[in-house]
């Protein structure tokens, strides 16, 4: 993941579930996720943050992304559309 603003990811939050998201909780869950190590935060231009994927956090959307293939998509892929 390139740098992206808490907007933008927001944003694209909102498009993928289909529903409008509060932005203190959507803030609050990216400081979270500064805090665990997984994003880094930054400043664009003093005013703006901007997000990015870290080492840790690649690795643990991996680790996800193995638990579903093994233990979601294998036991209910008629659900899932698999």
């Amino acid at each position: 993941m390139s740098e992206t603003s808490g907007q933008t990811i927001k944003t694209e939050l909102e498009e993928t579930q289909g529903r409008n998201l509060l932005a203190g909780r959507v803030y609050t869950n990216l400081n979270q996720l500064v805090e665990y190590g997984y994003v880094e935060k930054g400043s664009k231009n003093g005013r703006t943050n901007e997000y990015s994927l870290t080492d840790a956090g690649r690795e643990a959307l991996r680790d996800r992304r193995y638990w579903e293939r093994r233990y979601v998509a294998g036991t209910n892929s008629d659900r899932l559309g698999g």
